[in-house]
């Protein structure tokens, strides 16, 4: 199969330091204004630079993403947009709307990133007050109906949602890809019954394997296959070790302050994904948790705290072992979001799609 790269739009703010992806609290300053000018730039690059999609974050933190992601569209003309959809928080058969609506406006670019939500104090800010099993229970219910919905008519009766003659008058044919991850058993019992792709965060590549091999056999049950996503940063340079003074940078960006506040949020949320995440940080000594892999980021983001560093080719043969192991698609990222986009397009997307002399940038 295809390996797909996609990259990520920074829709609470970019700059030259670690930030946060969803809330404010804990990011770094914001240099960079998320504007509908600057975002379209970050797409612009991606595209240009051989990336097919790119994603946007949900949460307190973030404008909407439909919205954001619509306007963008009007300047990037080619790559695809993973528009982020907080379940349970808008009806599953007005999202089927909505994306009717953006793939009329962006020309059936849609892929849907469909997320439960693992912070319960933010969930609770929202008017969410449903505990961690429930809320993947009603995220079940929402892609059956979600789906239905994008069919045509239908009727839905359920224990968090029904719907009588409901449905889109003109089915989405095809539907968009519904992007969908979680560590807990709730999630991996929603996604192996109703994802088209699985996303993980960036673990060592045997962690993942299992994962890749526990999934494929859960959706098998449901005479299902998935294709598996890997959401990981990349720092890479000319050589390994310009790369590895660059995350070093970053490290001595984050106050103390910030990493304290960011791992006391961390420690309340219900996520076991994140509880993933934080514990890589206990694994080793140092933040190098396996080969060119680095938890220095999850110091202070949350969600995806790994970033690949290292050299070009060390970087590509990082996302050769990933892919072996059964990872169809990446979203990568790194501050800030343009030029990382162009390095990454112009030192690795190459290395991973067309074999390069080991060497040569």
């Amino acid at each position: 199969m295809t390996t797909t790269f996609h990259w990520f739009l920074p829709t609470s703010g970019d700059g030259h330091g670690v930030g946060a992806a969803t809330v404010r609290a804990g990011a770094a300053a914001h240099e960079r204004a998320a504007t509908v000018g600057y975002l379209a730039r970050v797409a612009m690059t991606a595209e240009r630079a051989g990336f097919t999609g790119a994603l946007t974050p949900v949460g307190a933190g973030c404008p909407d993403p439909w919205l954001l992601c619509a306007a963008v569209a009007q300047y990037a003309r080619k790559i695809n947009f993973l528009v982020a959809v907080r379940a349970g928080f808008t009806l599953p058969t007005l999202v089927a709307q909505q994306a009717q609506t953006f793939q009329a406006i962006a020309g059936n670019r849609l892929a849907l990133n469909v997320v439960t939500g693992g912070d319960p104090a933010e969930q609770r800010a929202y008017g969410d007050f449903l505990d961690h099993d429930e809320r993947y229970a009603r995220t079940a219910e929402y892609l059956d109906v979600l789906r239905s919905a994008m069919q045509g008519p239908f009727d839905f009766a359920g224990d968090h949602y029904r719907v009588a003659a409901g449905g889109l008058h003109d089915p989405l044919d095809p539907a968009p890809p519904v992007y969908f991850g979680g560590a807990s058993p709730a999630a991996e019992a929603v996604a192996a019954r109703t994802a088209d792709v699985y996303l993980m965060w960036g673990e060592p590549v045997a962690a993942i394997a299992e994962r890749v091999d526990r999934m494929r056999a859960r959706a098998a049950g449901h005479g299902r296959t998935l294709r598996f996503g890997l959401r990981v940063h990349v720092i890479v340079r000319a050589d390994a070790d310009a790369a590895w003074e660059h995350a070093a940078r970053l490290l001595a960006g984050m106050e103390p302050a910030r990493i304290a506040a960011a791992q006391e949020r961390f420690a309340r949320m219900d996520s076991v994904g994140q509880a993933r995440m934080t514990a890589l940080h206990d694994k080793t000594d140092g933040l190098e948790i396996a080969p060119n892999l680095w938890a220095g980021i999850g110091l202070v983001r949350e969600g995806a705290g790994t970033a690949l560093v290292g050299g070009p080719d060390e970087v590509a043969e990082r996302i050769g072992e990933y892919a072996a192991a059964g990872v169809d698609e990446f979203i990568l990222s790194g501050w800030p979001h343009v030029e990382e986009a162009e390095r990454v397009g112009r030192l690795v997307l190459p290395r991973v799609r067309t074999p390069q002399p080991i060497g040569s940038v």
